[in-house]
């Protein structure tokens, strides 16, 4: 009951989900302590996948085991996957009623607004010197001059490379020795290439839509905000499953919809199958949630247990600062790539600057901006 009211009411993003679960799970029911709660979450932040949604996950499973984390999994996701599988829905149906989405005309500027405002504040929290800034700008460069898929998982593996043979400016840790369980690793490695065969000989759209968001689950470091890159570089430019407008749409749902920023992929796979009717669409929410917050869930089964003696390896801790500024680069190419079609028009500059600006001096939440957004489109 506790997670669930979390999914319904927890706006805003990872740092406003840590609060929410510290005021509920840590201070007001005692289910563990906030020292644990934080320790946790770094693990989180290490390991691919969406960040608030494996926390609420690896407290179900120290808590009671796998059985428990999974309930806890389907509990936070549902909402948000309702949602927006039904606003999925609700789009559709509108541009096949020649409805225009006109309406949406403001929330899509402001959608941009909040990554590129997503992308500064991550880059000021994990970037601390010059090899990071350096790091930042190269993938920033390379993913906008190479949008493509394949582009983000060799960013981040190269990144993550480079930034480990600097493990010598980091502190010795005295290491005992690893226990590894591998099963959560096989179960990950064997559904994805189980998605991949399949998909590849059935040519079923719903099963490689499962794969792609299990592939793009299994590689994003750093939450929502890269993940939104990662689904716009796939599903709009190389695949054309989307339009522009709609992508831009389901960004600034996310910012009205509780629960993890990762629901953007519900309505990415939902809109993917509009051509299969209601059903289809549905069918699209569901395998691409399941896709996307599956591989996050075996990685924290696998590095939980020995999460205490993995950390002390410099290499590991050295490889965290290439990989975060990595992630911040393909966010910030993402936004300059959304912008520029914005450039020539009056409109939506001026929405994305006003905005920018509101999000930085102004302590508005952000659910509340984007309806004011839908609300202007009605008006104006």
């Amino acid at each position: 009951m506790d997670i669930l009211l979390l999914s319904v009411t927890a706006f805003g993003g990872p740092q406003v989900h840590l609060m929410m679960m510290i005021e509920r799970l840590v201070k007001k029911r005692r289910y563990i302590t906030e020292e644990e709660l934080l320790e946790l979450q770094a693990l989180c932040q290490v390991l691919p996948g969406p960040s608030s949604t494996q926390t609420v996950t690896a407290i179900g499973l120290k808590i009671g085991g796998q059985p428990l984390a999974y309930l806890t999994l389907i509990v936070w996701s549902i909402p948000a996957m309702v949602l927006m599988t039904a606003a999925a829905i609700g789009i559709h149906y509108l541009e096949s009623k020649s409805i225009s989405l006109d309406f949406t005309k403001f929330v899509g500027p402001m959608a941009v607004a909040f990554l590129m405002y997503g992308a500064s504040a991550i880059a000021r929290k994990v970037i601390h010197n010059t090899q990071g800034w350096t790091f930042l700008i190269i993938s920033t460069i390379l993913a906008y001059l190479y949008p493509s898929p394949y582009t983000t998982p060799v960013l981040i593996v190269l990144g993550g490379v480079a930034a480990s043979l600097n493990f010598k400016k980091h502190e010795k840790m005295d290491k005992a020795p690893i226990r590894v369980k591998w099963r959560p690793i096989i179960f990950w490695i064997s559904v994805l290439v189980a998605a991949a065969i399949v998909g590849k000989v059935t040519n079923s759209l719903p099963v490689r839509l499962f794969e792609n968001f299990y592939r793009n689950g299994s590689l994003v470091f750093g939450g929502g905000q890269v993940l939104i890159p990662i689904l716009y570089n796939e599903f709009v430019e190389f695949k054309h499953y989307l339009t522009e407008q709609e992508f831009l749409a389901g960004m600034a749902l996310t910012q009205v919809v509780p629960g993890p920023v990762f629901s953007i992929a519900t309505f990415v796979g939902s809109v993917s199958l509009q051509t299969h009717g209601v059903f289809g669409q549905i069918v699209g929410g569901f395998v691409a949630t399941a896709g996307i917050f599956l591989p996050g869930t075996f990685f924290i089964f696998f590095a939980y247990p020995f999460w205490d003696q993995l950390k002390k390896y410099r290499g590991i801790r050295a490889s965290l600062e290439g990989i975060h500024a990595a992630s911040c680069g393909l966010t910030i190419a993402a936004a300059i790539l959304l912008l520029q079609p914005m450039m020539t028009d009056r409109q939506p500059l001026f929405t994305v600057i006003i905005t920018l600006l509101v999000l930085t001096f102004a302590k508005i939440p952000s659910y509340f901006i984007i309806l004011a957004g839908l609300v202007l489109g009605l008006v104006f």
